[in-house]
């Protein structure tokens, strides 16, 4: 937000650059000349910038800064994307010891600013400049330049009549290149939204949507169009939703993106969501697992019947557990099957079902036809409804490895939560072997990590976030507690982290679990018990992380928070 002209009056008389008869008079001057104050007074040479900018900092009580003779190095412009950086008028320009010295031209905009500490993990050091000199300094630093879009968009633009086909090369262009943007701008989800005279394109960067570019509305069926070619969709469907796939490579990375198309009131609204191919990659045995759990794990996925269930939110990597255990089972003498929604990776010698609502291929109904296709191993994309719930309980009774995700905060929440599905307690209690709860944190780099003490803000903040139990046994409260932290290095682009690892509870069914279960027991019973039998919980193991250097305790206090 630009601080407004009655704020900067005020700021201007008390740092004495004018008397208050002169900064009302040039107050109204500028109104009438439709300009800001600021914008007024430079333009009629009444006070430098410098001036005007260090006035405005001094006030703010932040630093001031000439943008104009900074040499940003690339590693400190690849940390605030381009569009966060144009939505909040904001540019990184030095890293050290004290932290990320950022220029903003509005120093009170304290959601940007906890945000962006929060994500880079690191103390920031804010100074004030103008708009103006932001942005000049945005367009030289950064490499994608948005400009782009609008020169294709005027190629393919004659008045108002466009002279290409979907097909054609330049709307090719603008798609390859919005895919490549979103890459480099670390975007998880691209939304194309059509308008009565406009479409905007968006990018969703850590979590916030942020406006990209917006495009003639002529131009907005060619791009879906596109999309729907690439993603082998039916090009003269417009009334109904449409669910896809495509790749593209950047460089020698290749990405996988899901195509989700709806119709809404000015046309179809497209949303592609951004997979990396890693995930593939990932083994069991490498994602994070204490001995004893992947002990159990392993123990239950070699049974021939029963179900494994992965628990958490959406982005706490169930999918890539489920794969990763698909991945130990697939041979060439097992017939493994799953049903999803939608197929996002694909895995050779695993016969994988794209979930088609429109054709009535839903998970229950492909799960009835799976049961006949002969299979050893079911995977179930996810358990949401009771007639899902009832075909994956009755597979995993009648001599199938049933695996599937489920939405709930903790393993122990998991059996309750198929009792409110409709699913009796008995048939959860012979069926149910696994349950595997989880959330993901930040790796520090192995590159510039580092032994610390534990200081006494970060006890404060352990006692505050975890459990008593939990502070007393691990000795949080006591400085002589080691404990690791990033100091930040070009590896990881001096963020101090590098890749995620998963906290775990991996929730093994027993006979004293089961009673409870047939006696109706909450979900806090039935985690006791697990504890009393050796379960840790997720905030423990995160607890054991951070103790062993692979995360820091600010990082899983954060993951607490959250």
């Amino acid at each position: 937000m630009p601080i407004e002209d009655k704020k900067l009056a005020r700021i201007f008389q008390r740092a004495k650059l004018f008397s208050r008869k002169d900064i009302t008079s040039h107050s109204e001057a500028a109104a009438e000349k439709d300009l800001t104050l600021y914008d007024y007074l430079i333009a009629n040479d009444l006070a430098s910038e410098s001036e005007l900018d260090q006035a405005i900092a001094k006030s703010l009580k932040v630093k001031y800064i000439n943008l104009s003779i900074q040499k940003i190095p690339e590693k400190v412009v690849e940390l605030l994307p381009e569009v966060v950086a144009k939505r909040n008028k904001a540019i990184a320009f030095k890293r050290d010891t004290e932290g990320l010295h950022i220029a903003i031209s509005d120093p009170e905009n304290q959601e940007f600013i906890n945000n962006f500490e929060k994500r880079i993990d690191d103390s920031l050091v804010v100074y004030f400049a103008n708009e103006s000199a932001i942005s000049k300094k945005i367009t030289d630093v950064y490499h994608t330049k948005n400009e782009e879009f609008t020169d294709l968009i005027d190629s393919i633009i004659d008045g108002d009549k466009v002279t290409v086909q979907a097909e054609d090369l330049p709307i090719i262009k603008i798609v390859d290149k919005l895919l490549e943007l979103s890459y480099l701008n670390k975007a998880s989800d691209i939304h194309i939204e059509p308008f009565e005279k406009r479409t905007v394109i968006r990018f969703r960067i850590d979590g916030l949507l942020h406006d990209i570019v917006v495009i003639p509305i002529a131009l907005h069926d060619l791009i879906v169009t596109r999309i729907k070619i690439m993603a082998r969709l039916r090009t003269d469907e417009h009334r109904a939703a449409q669910d896809g796939k495509l790749r593209f490579k950047h460089n020698d990375i290749s990405v996988d993106v899901r195509v989700s198309l709806v119709p809404v009131v000015y046309g179809e609204k497209a949303v592609m969501r951004l997979l990396y191919e890693r995930t593939k990659q990932y083994e069991i045995e490498k994602l994070g697992y204490r001995k004893q759990d992947l002990a159990k794990i392993k123990r239950n996925i070699k049974r021939p019947w029963g179900m494994i269930l992965s628990a958490g939110p959406t982005g706490s990597g169930k999918t890539t557990t489920l794969y990763s255990v698909i991945k130990k089972l697939n041979k060439r003498e097992v017939n493994i099957s799953t049903i999803e929604d939608p197929v996002e990776y694909d895995m050779e010698g695993v016969n994988q079902i794209q979930v088609n609502k429109k054709s009535g291929l839903t998970f229950s109904a492909g799960l009835r036809s799976i049961v006949r296709q002969d299979p050893d191993i079911i995977m179930v994309g996810e358990i949401r409804d009771k007639e899902t719930a009832k075909i994956a309980i009755n597979s995993a009774m009648t001599g199938h490895l049933v695996l599937s995700t489920i939405h709930t905060n903790d393993s122990a929440t998991t059996l309750p939560r198929l009792i409110e599905m409709g699913v009796q307690p008995f048939l959860i209690a012979s069926t149910i072997n696994l349950v595997i709860a989880q959330r993901l944190v930040r790796k520090i780099c192995l590159k510039c990590k580092k032994q610390v003490t534990l200081n006494k803000e970060m006890a404060e903040l352990a006692e505050q976030d975890l459990s008593k139990e939990l502070v007393t046994k691990y000795k949080l409260t006591d400085s002589k507690t080691k404990i690791y932290t990033g100091e930040g290095c070009e590896a990881c682009q001096q963020t101090g982290y590098n890749g995620r690892v998963g906290i775990f509870e991996v929730f093994e069914m027993s006979d004293p679990i089961k009673k409870l279960l047939m006696n109706k027991a909450n979900a806090t019973e039935i985690e006791q018990q697990a504890i009393t039998e050796g379960m840790i919980t997720m905030i423990e193991d995160g607890v054991i992380k951070v103790l062993a250097g692979e995360t820091s305790l600010e990082e899983l206090l954060r993951v607490v928070q959250e």
